[in-house]
């Protein structure tokens, strides 16, 4: 085996000469050879395979591509290859494929964000190709100056995001039209402000939402009391919930990570909990779906959650969740989907050296007290001790949004969510 890999690599060498003297037949001479010693090499196969390509017989080319990237499979260039001679055959599915196998590498990789934002738009996917090229924009934001074979391509990105959002925009605003219709002005002013900031048409300042962004709302890191007159009924039932859930450790009921990032995501903050149970969660609604294991289990706890005035918005609320954040575990500074909602803490398991921040106040949780704070402002948890922490956590509405207003608000988000054009209708959460 060592003598094989002895001469593949002279053989290699060989090659790259053949190629700097543009001796085509040499090459390929060489290429068989090296094929014939080993059929799986991937430099060899690689080679192959662009040969193929610049005689444009693509089915050559693809199998030639497909051994090399299965012999090397970490290698994002040479699945980038294979979904090059893909394109060129007419195969969408497996272009598709090739382009994923990149992006399990490196999320952030330009050239693949690229034909995928291609390959989406060619295929009428327009939600998708919205959203793949707003990634490549977001990408080519650091290119100073930008090579001049982009400046047609980012040109056009820019051009396809715009048009099909302002097509998006006409589409929810006739949908909304007579529901608009019986709406005070001064609930449509903020509505109208809302859809601006949902379409890119106006800037919204303060809360940092990753999703909806209404306007004009208090931006109190916590809310008053008064706002929720059934906390007091919530936290007289302390005891019956913690119950509850400490039956679910007992019996070892399997929590999830809350933190899941997807394959090839670049490193950040979120790395040390990713699929970590560092912080899990045990679900008993998420994004409006009941899980029917956690209500058979905690039917108490759903009892009293289903006397509370929460957010019903198909596919997006109520979220309803047993938060565990395990001793020495800390959860980052970060800010939340939407201030449409407010978050409410009710903690059931606080040992001491735990933690919570919104903004610039620090609040310790006490057991059986519960608090509602605005999530899009900077919050961030820790657990100093040597046990772990449980909080009951839930969405409900932000107080400051009228009646009117939540029936606005769901039809737009029913509007949305069926929209071919939304490419954010598949993220959850209100």
């Amino acid at each position: 085996m060592k003598h094989q890999d002895e001469r593949v690599g002279r053989l290699l060498q060989a090659v790259a000469s053949a190629r700097q003297q543009g001796n085509q037949a040499e090459e390929r001479r060489l290429i068989d050879a090296i094929l014939a010693i080993d059929p799986d090499n991937p430099h060899a196969n690689n080679a192959r395979g662009m040969a193929a390509l610049a005689a444009r017989d693509f089915t050559d080319a693809a199998s030639h591509f497909r051994r090399a990237a299965e012999a090397d499979p970490t290698e994002p260039a040479l699945w980038m290859n294979l979904a090059r001679a893909q394109r060129e055959q007419g195969d969408a599915a497996g272009e598709r494929q090739s382009l994923d196998r990149v992006f399990a590498i490196d999320q952030r990789h330009f050239m693949g964000r690229l034909r995928s934002a291609e390959l989406h738009e060619r295929l009428g996917e327009t939600a998708h190709a919205v959203e793949a090229w707003q990634a490549v924009l977001s990408l080519s934001a650091g290119l100073d100056p930008v090579p001049p074979a982009l400046v047609d391509v980012l040109a056009h990105a820019r051009a396809f995001v715009a048009e099909q959002t302002q097509a998006f925009a006409e589409e929810v605003e006739q949908g909304m039209a007579d529901a608009r219709a019986d709406v005070p002005p001064a609930a449509l002013r903020r509505f109208d402000a809302c859809l601006d900031n949902a379409f890119g048409r106006r800037r919204i300042y303060r809360n940092e939402c990753s999703g909806v962004h209404y306007p004009f709302l208090p931006a109190y890191e916590f809310f008053d009391r008064d706002h929720f007159p059934w906390l007091a009924e919530l936290e007289a039932n302390t005891e019956t919930i913690r119950a509850e859930f400490e039956a679910l450790l007992a019996r070892s009921q399997p929590m999830r990570p809350y933190v899941a990032m997807d394959r090839g995501t670049p490193e950040n903050k979120w790395t040390p909990l990713d699929n970590s149970l560092d912080w899990s969660a045990y679900f008993l609604w998420e994004y409006g779906v009941a899980n029917a294991e956690a209500h058979a289990l905690c039917p108490r706890t759903v009892k009293v959650l289903e006397a509370i005035p929460r957010a019903e918005i198909p596919g997006r609320a109520p979220t309803v969740f047993f938060s565990i954040l395990r001793p020495h575990t800390r959860i980052p500074a970060h800010t939340g989907v939407t201030n449409t909602r407010t978050i409410i803490h009710l903690p059931l398991i606080v040992p001491e050296g735990c933690g919570f921040r919104v903004g610039g106040e620090t609040r310790s949780w006490r057991v059986g007290e519960a608090f509602a704070f605005d999530d899009t402002i900077e919050h961030e948890a820790w657990n100093d001790s040597d046990q772990l922490r449980a909080v009951l956590i839930f969405d409900v509405w932000n107080p400051f949004i009228s009646p009117a207003e939540r029936d606005l608000l769901c039809r737009y988000f029913a509007l949305a969510d069926a929209s071919s054009r939304n490419p954010a209708r598949e993220r959850g959460g209100m």
